[in-house]
C-alpha cells in the first residue's frame, strides 16, 4: 500500500484507535483488576477459614481444660441399676402418685411437681421422715422415716430418672478434708441459720432452720444440693464437693466432740450462757438472803 493510499484512509476516519502493542498493553490492564479481585477474594477466604479453625481450637482447648480441672468427687458415684428405678416406680404408684400425679406433674392443693427436683431433693425429704407429708404447712418437720434406706435409694433413682435434677451420691465418703477448712465454710454460709454449732433457729414466715443433730451426711449432703423449703442451694459451682465434704467433717466431728470446761448448755452461746448464769445465780442469791434474814 503506497503512501497515498495511506493518506486516503485516514482521511475517511478508519485509522486504527491503538496499535497492536497498544491493544495488547490495554487487555492486560483491563485484566489486572480482575487478578487482584479474586486475590482479594481468596485472601478473605483465607482469613475465614483461619478465623474458624483458631476459633475451633480455642473451644477446644477451654472445654478440655474445664473437664479436666472442673471440681470432681469420690462422693458423686450416681450410678443406679434399671432394677432399682423399677422398684422406686412400684413404692411411688402405691406411696406417692396420689399427691405428685402419675407423670410427677404434681396435683394441686395436695401435692408440688416432682420434675426437676432429682434424686437428691426425694432421698432428703423422704430419709427425713418429712415426706409422705401429713399435711401442707410453713415448715414440714423430721419424723420417723416411713421408707428403709433401700426403698428410699430407690425412690429417688425413679424420680431422677423421670425428671432429672441434682442427683444424690450411691457410695463412696461424704466426710473428708479438714476440719478447720470445713468449719469456716460452714459458718460463712451455714451458721446464720442453724446456728455456729448446728443447733438450728426460728426463721419468718413460721419457717425453722432445722438443727443437725440427727442429720447423717447424705442427709446433709443432699440438703446441700437441693435446698429444702427455705434453705438456698449450694451447687457445685458454689461450693464444691470437696468443700461439701469439708463441711460435713466440720458438722459431724462438732457433734461428737465434747465440752472439755464442763456442761455445754447444748452450746446455745457465750451471751446466752452468760445470761442464764446470771439469772440462776440472782435467783439463788436472793434465795440465800430470804432464807438467813428468816433465820436472824
Amino acid at each position: 500500500m503506497t503512501d497515498d493510499n495511506v493518506d486516503a484512509d485516514s482521511g475517511l476516519g478508519f485509522e486504527p484507535a491503538v496499535t497492536d502493542g497498544t491493544f495488547a498493553a490495554a487487555e492486560v490492564g483491563r485484566s489486572r483488576p480482575r487478578t487482584a479481585t479474586g486475590s482479594r477474594r481468596r485472601n478473605s477466604l483465607r482469613r475465614r477459614l483461619t478465623s474458624l479453625v483458631v476459633l475451633t481450637g480455642a473451644l477446644v482447648t477451654v472445654g478440655g481444660g474445664y473437664a479436666l480441672l472442673a471440681p470432681s468427687s469420690s462422693a458423686d458415684q450416681t450410678a443406679v441399676s434399671a432394677a432399682d428405678v423399677e422398684h422406686g416406680r412400684q413404692l411411688f404408684q402405691t406411696s406417692c402418685i396420689t399427691c405428685h400425679g402419675a407423670n410427677l406433674q404434681g396435683v394441686t392443693g395436695r401435692g408440688p411437681s416432682l420434675i426437676g427436683v432429682g434424686s437428691a431433693a426425694t432421698y432428703f425429704q423422704v430419709s427425713t421422715g418429712r415426706m409422705p407429708a401429713v399435711s401442707q404447712g410453713a415448715n414440714n418437720v423430721r419424723k420417723p422415716a416411713k421408707f428403709g434406706e433401700a426403698d428410699t435409694q430407690a425412690l429417688a433413682a425413679f424420680v431422677g430418672s423421670v425428671g432429672g435434677g441434682p442427683e444424690a451420691p450411691t457410695s463412696g465418703s461424704l466426710r473428708n478434708g479438714s476440719i478447720g477448712a470445713g468449719g469456716e465454710l460452714f459458718r460463712l454460709n451455714c451458721a446464720s441459720c442453724h446456728n455456729f454449732a448446728g443447733k438450728g433457729a426460728p426463721l419468718s414466715a413460721g419457717k425453722v432452720a432445722p438443727g443437725l443433730n440427727q442429720a447423717t451426711d447424705k442427709q446433709i449432703y443432699t440438703a446441700m444440693l437441693s435446698g429444702p423449703e427455705n434453705m438456698p442451694v449450694f451447687s457445685d459451682n458454689q461450693i464444691t464437693p470437696e468443700q461439701k465434704q469439708a463441711i460435713i467433717n466440720y458438722i459431724q466431728n462438732l457433734k461428737a466432740s465434747k465440752d472439755p470446761g464442763g456442761a455445754g448448755l447444748d452450746r446455745i452461746g457465750p451471751v446466752s450462757e452468760g445470761l442464764l448464769i446470771w439469772t440462776v445465780g440472782l435467783g439463788v442469791l436472793m434465795v440465800a438472803i430470804l432464807w438467813i434474814g428468816r433465820k436472824s
